[in-house]
């Protein structure tokens, strides 16, 4: 399993841009943060220890964190991916103190240009697996994997520089994100709005098949199929990053309820 990753991580690198380089090296590359800057319903954050902690509006998380949230349908969490620095208008208070913008989801708030922004939907277990960027002379070189082990999220990337690498590891592929809003379930339905999505997973006869989704488009994983979006699918992903809105997508697919006691942790995730 673990060739397969690295056999379909590497197809995705070079289907999304010729230009990619290998990835910084760590001991170059500043380390960046998650910041939590709003949430609806219960959430939870582990390290990798095996403990869980509970998930707050404030709270700033480190690569190797885990979150996974509530199962009530319209329950979420948005984070700002990268500087660890909040984005918003409103009261996002602190990590470790209460917040009125966790309880109240429809303060105001403002997305900045410049920020990778995600949205954690209800019964989705999230990896933050790496988040670097370096600065190369006029560019900004960075490097952020997140690993969609259940659920479904939403996110907003901002433009990249050729070399710099957005993938979000699936079950059973992973997707290549190049300056787009995007949203993408764990089963592989990948909806874009403008830039493009590669991705690469393995059908259900075993092959390794790629993919690339441009703006308008959707795909299906399971079917292997891509066709035009709605114009509701398209409003409801530009409007949940727009300021003042909370926007639940229509026709949001389904998934199995997951039990709050039975994430898959990085130790113990398996792929079919």
């Amino acid at each position: 399993m673990k060739y397969l990753r690295g056999f379909i991580t590497s197809l995705v690198a070079g289907a999304v841009a010729l230009a990619m380089v290998s990835s910084v090296a760590a001991q170059n590359a500043n380390v960046g943060r998650a910041k939590v800057v709003r949430m609806k319903g219960q959430a939870r954050f582990t390290t990798g220890n095996g403990v869980w902690q509970p998930l707050k509006v404030g709270d700033v998380l480190k690569p190797g964190t885990v979150i996974q949230t509530a199962m009530e349908r319209g329950s979420y969490v948005d984070l700002v991916l990268g500087e660890g620095r909040a984005g918003w208008i409103g009261d996002v208070g602190s990590a470790g103190s209460s917040s009125s913008a966790s309880a109240s989801p429809m303060a105001n708030y403002q997305a900045k240009g410049q920020q990778n922004m995600v949205r954690v939907w209800e019964n989705t277990a999230l990896g933050i697996d790496k988040l670097t960027s370096m600065q190369t002379g006029a560019d900004e070189v960075s490097e952020t994997q997140l690993d969609l082990k259940t659920g479904r999220i939403t996110g907003s990337v901002k433009k990249m520089s050729a070399a710099s690498k957005y993938e979000i590891k699936l079950p059973n592929g992973v997707a290549g994100i190049r300056g787009t809003l995007y949203d993408i379930t764990a089963d592989g339905v990948v909806r874009v709005v403008d830039g493009s999505v590669v991705i690469a997973y393995m059908a259900a006869d075993g092959s390794v098949t790629t993919k690339v989704v441009t703006g308008g488009n959707k795909f299906d994983a399971r079917t292997g199929e891509i066709s035009k979006m709605t114009s509701g699918e398209i409003n409801s992903i530009t409007g949940i990053f727009a300021q003042g809105q909370v926007v639940i997508p229509v026709n949001a697919p389904t998934h199995v309820p997951l039990a709050m006691d039975k994430t898959p942790t990085p130790e113990t995730q398996t792929t079919p």
